[in-house]
C-alpha cells in the first residue's frame, strides 16, 4: 500500500508541477479572439466556421452548434467564434484581446490557397456597406479606445460560393493546416509567425 501511495503523491506532484508550469505561460500568452466570419449557406463562403469549431476542438472547447457565435462563453485564454461578417459593435468585445485572428475565404487567385498575413489598424472605404474589412475594426478600435492589439488574417481560398451547406472539397482539405496556423499563431507570440 505504501507504494502505491508514493506512486499516486508522484503522478499528484507531476500533475501539480504541470499546471504550474501551464499557467506560467499562460500568463505570458497574449489573451486571443479568434475571428471566424462568412456565410453556411453559401459553401466555401462557410469555411471559417468549420476552422473555429476545429481550433475549438484543439483547445479543448465545445465546438458552436450553427446558430451560436461563441461570444455567450468569452472568457478563456483563447476565444474563438464565428460571425456572419465584422461589426462595429465588436470594439467592446476587442478591448480585452492582445491579439486578434481573423479567419475568412478569399477567391484571390494570385494569393497561397493558405494564406496568413499580418493586419494593421487602416481606414479601408469597402464597396460593400454591409461589409468592414479587418484593419477598420482595428482602426475604429485604436480610435476609440487606444487599444492596438496584434491583428493578423488566415485566410483559405474558396472555389464554391454556390447556395448550398457543405465545402467543395479543395476547401475542406484546408480547414487542418488552416487550424494549424492559427495554434502556431498562439505558440509564439511576438515574432512574426505569418508564412
Amino acid at each position: 500500500m505504501r507504494e502505491l501511495d508514493r506512486t499516486f503523491c508522484k503522478q499528484a506532484n507531476s500533475a501539480v508541477r504541470l499546471l504550474a508550469v501551464y499557467r506560467y505561460y499562460e500568463g505570458l500568452m497574449p489573451r486571443t479572439l479568434v475571428i471566424g466570419y462568412g456565410n453556411l449557406d453559401r459553401a466555401d463562403d462557410g469555411v471559417a466556421y468549420y476552422v473555429i469549431n476545429s481550433l475549438r476542438r484543439r483547445l479543448g472547447q465545445e465546438p458552436l452548434l450553427e446558430y451560436n457565435t461563441g461570444l455567450e462563453d468569452l472568457g478563456a485564454q483563447t476565444d474563438a467564434i464565428f460571425l456572419t461578417q465584422l461589426v462595429p459593435e465588436l470594439i467592446d468585445t476587442l478591448i480585452d484581446y492582445d491579439q486578434v485572428i481573423f479567419v475568412d475565404a478569399h477567391v484571390c487567385e494570385d494569393v497561397p490557397d493558405l494564406h496568413c498575413t499580418p493586419v494593421l489598424p487602416a481606414y479601408v472605404p469597402s464597396a460593400f456597406t454591409h461589409h468592414m474589412p479587418p484593419g477598420m475594426l482595428l482602426a475604429l478600435l485604436q480610435a476609440l479606445h487606444d487599444r492596438e492589439p496584434a491583428g493578423y488574417i488566415v485566410s483559405i481560398h474558396g472555389h464554391d460560393f454556390d447556395f448550398r451547406r457543405g465545402l467543395s472539397p479543395a476547401a475542406e482539405m484546408l480547414v487542418a493546416p488552416a487550424t494549424e496556423s492559427i495554434l502556431q499563431l498562439l505558440r509564439q507570440p511576438g515574432e512574426d509567425r505569418c508564412h
